[in-house]
C-alpha cells in the first residue's frame, strides 16, 4: 500500500491520474525504510548465535497520515470530507477530490494495528532504525515523481 500511495500522489501531481482509491484510512502500520531493514538483516547474519529477530520501528502511523504526508511532499494539503466509505480527500487549494474510498479495498480480515517490537534486535544486535517515517515518505514520493515525469517524457517522444 505504501507504494500505491506515493505512486498515486506522484501521478496525480503530474496529471497522469486524477484520484487515489484506498480502503481503510484508519488502519495503522509500522512503516520503516528498506535500508534500515537490510542493515538489520546484515547484523542478524553477523550475530554470534542464530536467533529470531523482529526488525521494526515500533511506531504506528495511519494510512491517513501517510496520504497527508505524501501529498504534502508535492505541496498539497488534504482536507477530509464525509465519513466512512463516503469520505473523500480534497486538495485544499484546488478543491479537487484526489482521494476516494473504494470498499473493494477493505480487507475482510483487516488487522487494524500492525506494530513490531524490535527490542531483541536493539539489545542483541545494537540495531535501531535510522530513518524517520517522514524521510521514508519524502524519498518514495521523490522517486515516484521522477518516474511519473519520465513516463510523461517517454509518451511525448513516442507520439
Amino acid at each position: 500500500m505504501t507504494r500505491k500511495i506515493t505512486r498515486g500522489v506522484a501521478r496525480i501531481e503530474v496529471g497522469l491520474e486524477q484520484t487515489l482509491y484506498l480502503g481503510n484510512l484508519e488502519a495503522k502500520r509500522d512503516w520503516g525504510h528498506a535500508k534500515d531493514y537490510v542493515e538489520g538483516m546484515h547484523r542478524i547474519l553477523q550475530a554470534d548465535k542464530p536467533g529470531d529477530f523482529v526488525l521494526a520501528t515500533g511506531e504506528m502511523r495511519s494510512v491517513r497520515e501517510m496520504v497527508e504526508l505524501a501529498f504534502a511532499q508535492v505541496g498539497r494539503r488534504i482536507e477530509w470530507r464525509g465519513k466512512g466509505v463516503e469520505e473523500t480527500g480534497v486538495d485544499a487549494k484546488s478543491g479537487k477530490t484526489v482521494v476516494k474510498i473504494d470498499p473493494t479495498y477493505f480487507r475482510p480480515t483487516e488487522v487494524d494495528l500492525l506494530v513490531g517490537d524490535a527490542s531483541k534486535a536493539r539489545e542483541v544486535l545494537g540495531w535501531t532504525p535510522k530513518r524517520t517515517f517522514a524521510q521514508l515518505v519524502e524519498e518514495m514520493v521523490a522517486g515516484d515523481l521522477a518516474e511519473a515525469k519520465r513516463d510523461i517524457a517517454n509518451a511525448q517522444r513516442s507520439v
